[in-house]
């Protein structure tokens, strides 16, 4: 069974910057499009970045220029580096394969005070 384990969240200040990590188990992530959601209180899941299995990448309009997605298939781990937050990108994130096919995991909470 794909187990999926995102750490690295926090509590930190608009402007400041977070690195998420995605580590995945029971299957090899290489060869896979993998994405970061995230989820606002009140709000729907969202994807905000994806990376193909080629290393091409795509991000939603709202973190655009201040996110980065990258991978490293021999680890088994997915991250998403996370500079000038704002309040506005306070959420649990999350990470999957996409389209998703594994159980979501826990997911991490950042937190941005303004």
């Amino acid at each position: 069974q794909v187990q999926l384990v995102e750490s690295g969240g926090g509590l930190v200040q608009a402007g400041g910057s977070l690195r998420l990590s995605c580590a995945a188990s029971g299957r090899g992530i290489r060869g896979y499009t993998m994405g970061w959601y995230r989820q606002a209180p009140g709000k729907q899941r969202e994807l905000v970045a994806r990376i193909n299995s080629d290393g091409s990448t795509y991000y939603a309009d709202s973190v655009k220029g201040r996110f980065t997605i990258s991978r490293d298939n021999a680890k088994n781990t997915v991250y998403l580096q996370m500079n000038s937050l704002k309040p506005e990108d306070t959420a649990v994130y999350y990470c999957n394969f996409l389209p998703v096919t594994a159980n979501w995991g826990q997911g991490t909470q950042v937190t941005v005070s303004s």
